[in-house]
């Protein structure tokens, strides 16, 4: 088994792919590799049985030369210093190559949350928004959900921010309920704009998403979502997954009722009238589209050379290591980049954003319009810098249009000597 690529390097590795094509210094491109702070934190909590238990949390700050620094709070077992420094660097250039005015930043508590009770999960929350209180801020670092976080952590953490402030200031924070200010459209907007983003790749490519096969790896919500959006577009969605394995019907899986048996059992398994399928079968599959939709480095080097989809579109956080890209760009598989594809949280964190500054609220079609829009001009615009530098992927595609932006912001700012 080849060792797991660490996904710092991996980040880093993309902005150097890119950098080749750019006339940008070797130290700028060497600033804009690393972070610029990582708050690094233990939370000594008290347990409902009374002992004090300790979680190790991070917070990275890792560019805010276009605006806030902007990024998800995961809890996961597998949180890293290195993973979290990953995340929020993906998240400066996501946020770029739509072109929204925010920084990255990227957080997270290393816990399995299934492990504790909802007493013992808000006490954890609410000791790491202390924590996080001298970082954060409506006009510094706006947290939203990630893995494992939701509308109900997002809420815990801003209410602590605003007692401990003694205000009111719900663009603190995003991802948070509706009646806590969130945004109409916020839940699905990362499977919505993984949908938007096949749609125009298979456009783009000259070929009919209606009919076409598709496999989606790792089935929370984002992936639960573009499954059900992309089914929507008249493709057949033929295999699905989460933790713990997936299912196979090649006539086509009715996407709604798998996600009301994973709400009801927890699992995808066991759904009737299917075939179990392990993680790796399901990234092997020959469909027409592969959504890996789980966390980083689902796609090594190794597996790429097994992979028979011919188009792939990310809606996890980097699933693909850089050897894998080698491998399917050299096999001429078309990869659409988690930098475009996923950008839908963010970009309606950022409309809920806007909302909350303006304490005025969009409707859900609004919402979703207004992210189709960008989520179209953004891949446009990675078409047309993919076309005219003639370049391998449309990864490194991406990367040249987002680090131009966040160089241009810099320098236009009168920064570099």
């Amino acid at each position: 088994m080849a060792q797991e690529a660490n996904p710092f390097e991996s980040l880093q590795e993309q902005i150097d792919d890119a950098a080749a094509y750019l006339d940008v210094r070797d130290d700028v491109i060497e600033r804009l590799k690393n972070p610029e702070r990582v708050l690094e934190t233990n939370l000594a909590v008290e347990m409902d049985d009374g002992d004090v238990e300790l979680f190790r949390a991070y917070r990275s700050q890792f560019n805010g030369d276009r605006g806030p620094y902007k990024g998800g709070i995961r809890y996961h077992p597998n949180v890293s210093r290195d993973e979290v420094k990953a995340l929020s660097g993906w998240m400066v250039y996501k946020c770029a190559v739509v072109d929204i005015p925010y920084g990255g930043g990227k957080g997270g508590i290393v816990i399995d949350p299934k492990a504790y009770s909802e007493s013992e999960l808000e006490r954890i929350t609410r000791s790491f928004a202390k924590e996080l209180r001298p970082l954060i801020g409506e006009n510094r670092d706006i947290p939203a959900p990630d893995v494992n976080t939701g509308q109900r952590e997002m809420n815990w953490i801003k209410d602590t921010y605003e007692t401990l402030e003694n205000t009111t200031a719900p663009g603190v924070i995003t991802g948070k309920a509706l009646s806590n200010g969130g945004s109409e459209g916020r839940v699905e907007a990362t499977g919505r704009s993984t949908m938007l983003t096949a749609r125009e790749a298979f456009d783009y490519l000259g070929r009919d998403i209606e009919g076409a096969t598709v496999a989606v790896q790792g089935y929370g919500n984002a992936g639960s979502v573009a499954a059900k959006l992309i089914d929507d577009l008249g493709a057949s969605v033929v295999a699905v997954s989460d933790s713990s394995g997936g299912i196979y019907d090649p006539d086509g899986l009715d996407t709604r009722a798998v996600k009301q048996f994973k709400n009801k059992t927890g699992t995808v398994s066991d759904y009737e009238g299917t075939e179990a399928i392990s993680n790796e079968e399901l990234l092997t599959l020959d469909v027409d589209l592969l959504v890996p939709a789980a966390l980083e480095n689902a796609i090594d080097g190794e597996l790429a050379h097994d992979v028979n989809a011919d188009v792939v579109v990310e809606a996890a956080n980097g699933p693909l290591t850089p050897d894998a890209d080698d491998v399917l760009t050299e096999r001429e598989v078309h990869v659409f980049p988690d930098i475009l594809a996923n950008a839908g949280g963010v970009t309606v964190s950022y409309f809920e954003w806007v909302q909350n500054r303006q304490r005025f609220y969009w409707t859900e079609d609004r919402v979703n319009d207004e992210l189709e829009r960008v989520i179209v001009d953004a891949f446009e615009e990675l078409v047309d810098a993919y076309e005219t530098h003639n370049l391998p992927n449309f990864r490194t595609a991406a990367y040249v249009v987002a680090i131009r932006r966040v160089v241009d912001s810099y320098d236009s700012a009168g920064n570099w000597p």
